[in-house]
């Protein structure tokens, strides 16, 4: 008895034939179904027409349900926060939301001077946003509160309504600090108080989609440009200079020569007290990201900066002995509501909606990117209103507009973040010090807030890099970088984003003009047919031509559609439609003559057939020459024609016809049908039917059967609803795809016999 073959090595030799056996049939695979056009698709398919229910209807009804997903909706803490799981949570959130008010304090005294404000008001904006935020937010992550980006955009607004020459006292020529810082904050608290109206109303009526017309290199070229007027701003501080308040388009060229200009006036120990607190700041933040891993968490640099400088200033006394400036009083306690100014409305109308969009376009960013990260959802409509809100309530009581930081958010989710009670634990920190804490610092030059705007600048001035990665990735999108960047430095930050948008928004439309037309052939052995130019194994199929365009066609661009269909195709379809209808003219011109020659009646004329059936063998040399030789021929042989012509009446029907190219002596194209590929074809135009219809003319004209293929269902509809189809062009002449449409104008051919074995083939 022989040796047994293993049970494994058995089942190895199955698992080999049935792989070899499957690989044998997928080499086999091959789909046969008829060919299919849109009537046959539609019947196939058992289509009807969707009705649509109203939207409005369910706005208006009420029940239980309804009011509490209402309620969830619009106060999404009441969804989360009751199952909050404490023992998971609640550490993580306590550390995060102590280390993002470590940095909210200093940054929320240094952006109050960005936005022309005592320092006192950053500590404001700090405070009630970010509450607010954490009732109505539905991003976990992200930190509100004072950025430098709208802080910048904010100053540009207060030193122009409120420019220091403006409160000259009389008496000395110096500015009136207290009556000026008054007017900045009215104007501060007016203009949050506008731009939650506008996030408000917006996120109300669904508007967040608005946020899409702002792409990625629009804003980070934004913020990049922000970021340079950020550091400009701060020179003043640095070099403890006293500058000219300028607002109007190139500000910010006219504030870097003023500074290279008093440049001699620098205070020493301003700019030594600046550059002292940068140097510590690196060095803090470079320890910070070689320890990460070591670290729990990382050191309060900039509270320690803080700390160290304010003690230094109040024991050296740098303001008394080198003249450098300080922050000053700082009130302890909150301030009353104030209700804003209306007279400021309609002068702070355009700034409010610059600054709403540019806000929210920069919290929704960045929390999608973190709602990426940790699995979660977040709305742009509720954060709309949820911004809008911080923004509205924070104005009344003295904020500043505000949005999402982003080294404060990368903060808070690196030290353990999971909800906004970190931003909450955040805001509370902060309340303690406005209420007991915040005399303390009275003695902080403001140069150390100086600097340390500056050094948290680094991250959006490294944005310069994409510069370089945009050149190799996408030509256009530098463009819109570049673009953006320029306006935005020259034009200040709201004229700067206008233009940026508009420039966007038109880039867009140039390249829906300027798609790539095709003209296709099939892969060998496939149904898949691709663009001639690009595949050197794709071929035409004989006697068919196939376009596409890969953009929709509308107004912009129909028109350009059609030329370059007709320049592709290799036929000057017009050139050959005027010759067509010169020599048929000429015909009917020849037949009146003929007729009035020989005073022949109308009944005759009518009972001859067509007006153009006179003579069969009428060639373009032949009627070219008729000047010539008519007068001498007329008399003998137009008597003869004409009876020749009554005679052959009973035969017109198997005549064949003289208005076609090749009797007319006219060259033919060199395919019969053409297929237009309207896979790219998202939505239809007034425009694009006209344009559909006048190719269909065209092309018939010169003898080519047209036929469409691949539409989209909502396209079919549009078609219709337009009234495309018709007797001339019906639902037949749309395919389910280019292959069934090749098939059927190879079976169909309109002026050309078909050959048989190609069909086959296909």
């Amino acid at each position: 008895m022989g040796l047994s073959e293993a049970p494994g090595q058995r089942d190895t030799q199955a698992l080999l034939s049935t792989t070899q056996a499957m690989e044998l049939r997928r080499r086999d695979y091959h789909v046969e179904r008829p060919l299919l056009n849109q009537e046959q698709l539609e019947e196939l398919g058992s289509r009807s027409s969707a009705t649509g229910t109203l939207q409005w209807r369910t706005w208006f009804r009420c029940s239980h349900a309804r009011a509490r997903a209402l309620l969830l909706q619009y106060f999404p803490v009441l969804a989360w926060l009751p199952q909050y799981p404490v023992r998971d949570w609640l550490l993580g959130d306590l550390l995060s939301g102590l280390s993002v008010a470590i940095m909210q304090l200093p940054q929320g005294l240094a952006y109050a001077l960005l936005a022309g404000l005592p320092p006192v008001f950053g500590l404001y904006s700090s405070f009630y946003p970010v509450f607010i935020y954490f009732l109505f937010g539905t991003s976990r992550h992200i930190s509100v509160g004072t950025f430098a980006v709208m802080s910048v955009m904010v100053g540009s607004v207060t030193e122009s309504l409120a420019p220091d020459e403006a409160f000259l006292q009389a008496s000395n020529s110096t500015v009136d600090v207290a009556a000026r810082d008054a007017a900045r904050v009215q104007v501060a608290s007016t203009l949050s108080v506008l731009v939650g109206l506008f996030q408000v109303g917006l996120g109300l009526v669904h508007f967040g989609f608005v946020v899409t017309y702002l792409s990625e290199p629009l804003v980070r070229a934004y913020t990049t440009a922000a970021s340079v007027q950020v550091f400009v701003s701060q020179l003043k501080y640095v070099f403890g200079l006293h500058l000219s308040s300028r607002s109007r388009p190139l500000s910010l060229i006219y504030t870097v020569l003023e500074v290279c200009w008093k440049l001699p006036q620098t205070v020493v120990g301003t700019m030594v007290t600046a550059v002292v607190a940068g140097v510590v700041l690196v060095l803090v933040k470079l320890f910070n990201d070689k320890l990460r891993r070591q670290l729990p968490m990382p050191l309060p640099g900039e509270l320690l900066t803080l700390i160290g400088a304010t003690g230094i200033s109040y024991g050296v006394g740098l303001q008394h002995r080198f003249g450098v400036d300080v922050v000053g009083k700082i009130p302890a306690g909150l301030v009353p509501p104030v209700a804003p100014s209306p007279q400021l409305f309609a002068r702070l109308v355009g700034n409010a909606f610059a600054i709403a969009v540019v806000g929210f376009a920069i919290a929704i960013s960045l929390g999608k990117i973190f709602a990426l990260r940790h699995g979660y959802r977040v709305d742009s409509n509720q954060e709309l209103v949820a911004l809008g809100l911080s923004n509205l309530i924070g104005g009344i009581f003295q904020c500043f507009p505000v949005s999402c930081s982003m080294s404060r958010s990368l903060v808070q989710e690196s030290t353990g973040g999971n909800t906004q009670v970190a931003g909450a634990i955040s805001s509370l920190f902060i309340l303690i010090i406005i209420v007991k804490l915040g005399e303390l610092f009275q003695d902080l030059p403001k140069a150390v807030l100086a600097a340390v705007i500056i050094v948290n600048l680094k991250g959006m001035l490294m944005q310069f890099t994409d510069i370089c990665s945009l050149w190799k990735a996408n030509r256009v999108d530098l463009l819109i970088w570049l673009v953006t960047f320029v306006a935005t430095i020259l034009l200040n930050l709201d004229l700067g984003l206008a233009v940026a948008v508009v420039f966007s928004l038109l880039l867009v439309v140039v390249r829906t003009q300027l798609p790539h037309y095709a003209v296709l052939g099939q892969v060998p052995d496939t149904d898949i047919y691709r663009d001639v130019a690009e595949y050197s194994e794709a071929r035409e199929v004989p006697g068919v031509k196939v376009f596409r365009s890969s953009a929709t066609m509308y107004f912009a661009n129909a028109e350009l559609y059609s030329d370059m269909l007709k320049q592709r195709c290799g036929v000057n379809v017009d050139h050959l439609i005027s010759q067509k209808k010169k020599l048929l003219r000429k015909q009917e011109l020849k037949l009146k003559r003929l007729q009035k020659e020989n005073k022949l009646p109308k009944q005759a004329a009518a009972s001859k057939g067509t007006s153009i059936s006179i003579n069969v063998n009428t060639s373009v040399t032949d009627i070219e020459s008729n000047d010539v030789e008519g007068s001498k021929a007329k008399q003998v042989s137009a008597g003869t024609e004409l009876e020749d012509t009554a005679a052959r009446g009973q035969e017109d029907a198997k005549a064949p016809d003289t208005s076609s190219l090749k009797t007319l002596g006219l060259p033919q194209p060199d395919f019969h049908s053409l297929i237009l590929d309207l896979s790219s074809l998202s939505f239809v135009d007034t425009v694009c039917l006209k344009s559909l219809k006048n190719i269909f003319r065209d092309f018939r004209e010169i003898e080519v059967e047209v036929y469409m293929a691949a539409c989209h269902s909502p396209v079919v509809t549009q078609l219709e609803a337009g009234h495309f189809f018709d007797a001339s062009i019906t639902k037949q002449h749309l395919f389910a795809s280019v292959h069934d449409a090749v098939i059927f104008a190879l079976q169909h051919p309109r002026s050309s016999p078909v050959n048989p074995v190609l069909v086959t083939k296909l």
